[in-house]
């Protein structure tokens, strides 16, 4: 039988190890007042906006692409969130 790759939250293939320290690192970097403030700033300019039917499609591509990332940001911060929980309880 043969094992799975792990794939991250990111969808990128890497040891389960590692996609758990980069999710420590972010969330150790957002969980600051600096970090919140950043993250809130960059969601104020991308998923806090709507935009209206004349944006073209370029614009939409390069906003979601935008998105995406801050969306990321977050789950990995959730992420790293959830395994220090985890760590608590086992340790």
């Amino acid at each position: 039988m043969s094992k799975q790759p792990y794939v991250g939250i990111d969808g990128i293939q890497r040891s389960q190890k590692l996609d758990e320290q980069i999710s420590l690192n972010v969330a150790s970097m957002l969980a600051t007042p600096t970090g919140k403030a950043v993250i809130e700033y960059l969601k104020s300019i991308t998923t806090d906006i709507a935009n209206g039917p004349n944006i073209s499609n370029d614009e939409l591509r390069h906003l979601e692409g935008q998105r995406f990332v801050v969306g990321l940001l977050s789950s990995r911060a959730n992420h790293g969130s959830f395994i220090k929980s985890k760590e608590g309880k086992n340790g």
